[in-house]
């Protein structure tokens, strides 16, 4: 007898950031500033808001807002419409700030990841510490 994998994989990333947990939740929620690390989009923090986020490779990504508590809890759906089932997905991005003495210490995790998405999933683990990367350096010269 066999067993097939179902298991769903996710991707996490954290980083300790030397702001506080309020400023970051602005880079996080604020479009002009999302914009600027992640992608262009029509957010607004609020649950069961619908808004997409278009990357500049041409995609655009389907998410629906499921959770805000302001300056702790951000979480949306990170949907990929593709007719290849190894590129469409369905996910989940929650990012957890947790305030430390030196800053915040931020979470993102994406769930949702199929064993047979091999390419989407090791395309978002290079593509969240791009973003990761970006949204430090606004941070830094935000106000």
């Amino acid at each position: 007898m066999s067993h097939t994998v179902t298991e769903a994989r996710s991707v996490v990333v954290e980083r300790e950031i030397p702001f506080p947990a309020e400023k970051i939740w602005r880079a996080l929620t604020q479009p002009h500033l999302m914009e600027e690390w992640l992608m262009k989009n029509n957010f607004k923090p609020v649950v069961g808001h619908r808004f997409n986020l278009t990357g500049e490779w041409g995609g655009v990504l389907g998410c629906e807002v499921l959770v805000v508590e302001p300056n702790k809890t951000l979480s949306y759906t990170w949907d990929f419409a593709h007719d290849d089932p190894a590129y469409a997905l369905k996910s989940v991005v929650t990012f957890t700030l947790t305030p430390t003495g030196a800053g915040t210490h931020l979470r993102m995790e994406q769930a949702g990841f199929r064993p047979d998405q091999k390419q989407a999933y090791g395309g978002a683990t290079a593509g969240w510490q791009g973003f990761f990367a970006a949204l430090e350096q606004v941070l830094a010269r935000a106000d």
